[in-house]
């Protein structure tokens, strides 16, 4: 059995406001799964970790006789859970930065549904859906829950790209049946929603027996579907419930949007009781933005074990406002972090966490107090252990511990040379990370100077990193992105 040993530092989040660092320590992985790991000053010390890789490991009673692959974690590097993106649509990413003056319903017709529809071309739906999850990828996010198109046969597609280019991933199919989209552009009846959703789903759970690409039921909004169709739909999701079927949707994103749902559903108090009328409200649910709950909605989804899908980027790009998210928090609502490409305008989720935080202080500003405002710790919490729970995987993903499956990203930040008068190498990049090659030099814009500690290098990088400073990607244990 081949193993892995990382040695070197590693960052994560213990809890929401507790971020674990540790400036020396050695991971064991085999067969993608965390076997042991060792921190200083709990099994070995300081000046133990200067020895030789090999004698460390000797020491530590691994066995090195075994075949292995040794990864030493450069200067300024640091090993990192992969990213969990809790919303994103595939299907819309040639469309980022495109939204002009619009708000969401405006959007959606001038510049969603037209697009959406022409992937019904085989050709190019992979491309689109191959740059999608390649630039996801390349930003650390190892995990994904996507939005394909109402064709069942584009979603399928988007399946096996996520199979072939090794994401982690939860692929829906857009069951949309209401006259809101145009004609072209919906399914046929309530029978057919259901029954392509159901479809897609086997084609997943066929296509891919580990399961780390996953079917998800996706109304794409109430106002989409019918009475008739989220109630197949709420069928469908309690028939999964022994398989961990998976439901997403989008709520009280628009003000505009809530007065809408208010209109077609007047039996129902709220947006929220629309979905629990329907059995769409569940601990396997995830609501998308929840920008404009009310004090009874958010009781609802507490009570119901639903997550949220906080997506401040397209929050603020449309115009729909900002979520209070610390109130959810305060609740014991699940909430991890969403892109919302291309409502959102990057596919980096660490965008998104800095949005998080910049959206909250306006909130606090706004008059909900400086409590309301997220720290850089909380940020990083939603974008790994948060967004896993919300797409229920907790325990599994979104850590570094012992027993859960090594989704992990490295993180290379620039350490600035000290001959700054034009010699040398700019970027003054540390060492290469021996794995049986050369190294290779970093960009980015996160300079190190040597004074900062680790607290404020990885503020640093939650602020100022991009795709540059992701050096490379596992999923379940695989390889999947490497820049070196």
């Amino acid at each position: 059995m081949a193993s892995t040993y990382y040695l070197g530092t590693f960052i994560q989040s213990r809890s929401q406001t507790n971020l674990e660092i540790v400036k020396h320590g050695t991971i064991h992985v085999s067969d993608g799964i965390i076997r042991s790991i060792h921190r200083v000053g709990e099994d070995y010390s300081e000046s133990d970790s200067l020895l030789p890789p090999s004698q460390l490991l000797r020491m530590l009673g691994y066995d090195i006789t075994e075949p292995l692959t040794i990864w030493e974690i450069p200067e300024n590097h640091f090993l990192f859970p992969g990213l969990i993106d809790t919303h994103i649509h595939a299907s819309q990413y040639p469309n980022l930065g495109l939204f002009g003056k619009t708000t969401l319903l405006e959007w959606l017709n001038k510049y969603t549904y037209p697009l959406e529809s022409s992937l019904t071309d085989p050709v190019r739906a992979k491309r689109v859906y191959t740059q999608c999850v390649n630039r996801s990828l390349q930003n650390g996010t190892t995990t994904a829950a996507y939005y394909a198109t109402q064709s069942a046969r584009s979603t399928n597609i988007l399946t096996d790209v996520l199979i072939n280019l090794g994401q982690r991933g939860f692929v829906g199919r857009c069951a949309m049946d209401s006259d809101l989209q145009p004609e072209s552009y919906r399914d046929e009846s309530p029978k057919a929603a259901v029954h392509d959703t159901k479809v897609c789903v086997a084609y997943c759970k066929e296509a891919d027996k580990s399961g780390r690409v996953r079917g998800i039921i996706t109304p794409r909004f109430a106002p989409s579907c019918s009475r008739d169709a989220l109630r197949g739909l709420g069928r469908l999701l309690a028939d999964g419930e022994k398989d961990g079927l998976l439901c997403q949707t989008h709520i009280s994103e628009n003000k505009r949007e809530v007065a809408l749902v208010k209109g077609l559903f007047p039996e129902c108090s709220s947006y929220a009781e629309v979905y629990d009328t329907y059995n769409l409200l569940t601990p396997r649910t995830v609501l998308a933005h929840g920008v404009h709950l009310t004090e009874e909605e958010v009781e609802l989804i507490k009570s119901k074990g639903s997550g949220v899908s906080h997506c401040p980027t397209s929050n603020m790009a449309l115009g729909s406002g900002n979520m209070w998210v610390r109130r959810l928090l305060d609740k014991g609502v699940k909430v991890g972090l969403g892109t919302d490409v291309s409502g959102g305008h990057d596919v980096n989720v660490l965008e998104a966490a800095r949005m998080a935080c910049f959206a909250s202080r306006s909130v606090a500003e706004g008059g909900k107090g400086e409590r309301s405002k997220i720290s850089v710790e909380e940020a990083l919490w939603l974008a790994t252990r948060g967004g896993a729970e919300v797409l229920g995987l907790k325990g599994k993903v979104g850590g570094l511990e012992v027993g859960m499956v090594w989704d992990a990203i490295l993180v290379g930040l620039n350490g600035v040379p000290f001959n700054l008068c034009g010699e040398g190498d700019v970027n003054g990049a540390p060492n290469g990370i021996h794995h049986g090659g050369k190294g290779a030099k970093i960009g980015g814009k996160v300079d190190i100077f040597g004074w900062e500690n680790w607290e404020e290098k990885v503020a640093k990088w939650l602020y100022s990193g991009d795709d540059r400073n992701i050096r490379a990607v596992w999923v379940g244990g695989k390889l999947v992105c490497r820049k070196m």
